[in-house]
This record gives structure tokens, C-alpha cells and sequence, in this order.
């Protein structure tokens, strides 16, 4: 469990008191209830924190939430198909939520994995509760929480990738599914998500992970940009 580890700013102030600043805004997406219910007492202590929800898979966050009300989703689970996104990276909405995943076991397929999918901080389960609010504050910043051990791995991930041409060349054309192609025909006949999930008996929730792994397959940011690459590389599929 996380136990509680005060951390004074110069002065005998906290953060937000030193700078002013609006506190960062996290979502608990955490599996553990008693990791959960440890983090929220925690964050509530500190001024420059807020937890604006709390959910497990089985109660995950609302997309208006995530896009409008959250900074930071911190996770204790990694599931590719969840990561980071329960939301569409519409051009309107310009990426700044953060995802960090605590409580992680040392493996370096899962953090690379975890990488790919977008991760900004990998926490192991001996973090410590600094550690945790430490790579909040950091990833709301911008920076990434990569643990020593697991550098290595990737450093040599890239090594190898550049080794065989993999990085600085030209995208690749993206290996979509059936249902990928169908998705994105839809989505360029302006359906919304919930009734792409009517039209294929699908939940909204599904829908909408698909359409964000089609949009980091394309290497776009937004769903207009990922119907074009599509079609320009004639991987669209009837409906």
C-alpha cells in the first residue's frame, strides 16, 4: 500500500502554494481498491493535486470527463486497449491527458509495450508514494518516468530499430483489419461513434479504442486526417 510521505517546497511550502498555479487533475483508473482509496487520501493532501474521479475497468471514465476535466489518468492495469485512450484524439482536442502506470511489474516486454501504447510514466511495485506524486507532477510537465532498470531495454529497442531501418524512414503501410477499414468508411460518412457501435453491434466503448489504434497506426492526430491516409493507400473496405 502507499503510505502517506510529505513533501515540503522550499520554505515550508507546498507546489501549488509556490507557484500559483491551478492544481493538476488526475483520474484514478485503479483496479486495487485499497491502492485506490490510498491514492485519493494521499492526492487529497496535496494542493497541487486534485482526484476528479475514481474508476475501475468495470466503471471507466466518461470521454467529456477525460477530455474536459483531466490532466493526468493514473492506472494500475496495462491493457493495450485501453491505453491511453477512452476517448477519440479529435483535432479539437489537442492530447494533453497523461497516462502513468503504477504498481508495474519488471518486465521489459510489458514497458515497451507500454510505450508503444503511449505511456508517460512506468512505475514498478516497489514505487514509493513520492514517487507516484513525483511522476504525476513530471508527466503533467511533459517529461517521462522510465525506471533505471528498464532503460536499457530501451535503448536497445531503438538500437535494433535503427539497425534495420525502422526509424527515420518513411512510414510504413499500416496492416488494417477488416473491421479497422470498415470503421474508418463510417467514420468518413460522418457517423458518430454511437452509431458506428449500432451499425456493427458493437459498444461505444470498443468503437472508440478502435479509432484511436487506426489513428496511431496512420500516424495522424485526428479522425478526418486518418479517413484520407486510408483512402489515399486504398485500405477502405465496404460496409
Amino acid at each position: 500500500m502507499v503510505k502517506d510521505v510529505s513533501l515540503p517546497f522550499p520554505g515550508g511550502m507546498l507546489l501549488s502554494e509556490a507557484v500559483g498555479e491551478s492544481p493538476i487533475r488526475v483520474f484514478l483508473m485503479i483496479e486495487n481498491r485499497l491502492l485506490r482509496e490510498a491514492l485519493g487520501r494521499l492526492f487529497h493532501k496535496r494542493p497541487d493535486l486534485q482526484v476528479v474521479g475514481q474508476g475501475d475497468q468495470n466503471s471507466p471514465p466518461s470521454q467529456d470527463l477525460l477530455e474536459e476535466q483531466c490532466d493526468v489518468l493514473a492506472m494500475d492495469f496495462f491493457d493495450p486497449k485501453c491505453l491511453p485512450c477512452f476517448f477519440d484524439m479529435d483535432s479539437s482536442f489537442p492530447g494533453r491527458l497523461k497516462t502513468i502506470l503504477i504498481g508495474m511489474a519488471d518486465d521489459s516486454t510489458q514497458f515497451l509495450n507500454a510505450v508503444r501504447a503511449g505511456v508517460s510514466a512506468f512505475l514498478l511495485k516497489d514505487a514509493s508514494a513520492s514517487d507516484v506524486i513525483a511522476a504525476v507532477r513530471a508527466v503533467f510537465k511533459g517529461e517521462a518516468i522510465c525506471p533505471p532498470k528498464l532503460c536499457a531495454a530501451l535503448f536497445e529497442f531503438l538500437a535494433q530499430a535503427a539497425r534495420q531501418g525502422q526509424v527515420g524512414t518513411a512510414a510504413r503501410r499500416p496492416d488494417l483489419t477488416l473491421r479497422q477499414r470498415q470503421l474508418v468508411n463510417l467514420v468518413a460518412k460522418g457517423m458518430t461513434n454511437k452509431e458506428i457501435a449500432v451499425q456493427l453491434n458493437l459498444s461505444e466503448f470498443t468503437v472508440r479504442n478502435h479509432i484511436h489504434r487506426i489513428m496511431k497506426q496512420v500516424d495522424v492526430g485526428s479522425r478526418r486526417e486518418a479517413v484520407k491516409v486510408v483512402r489515399d493507400q486504398g485500405l477502405s473496405a465496404p460496409v
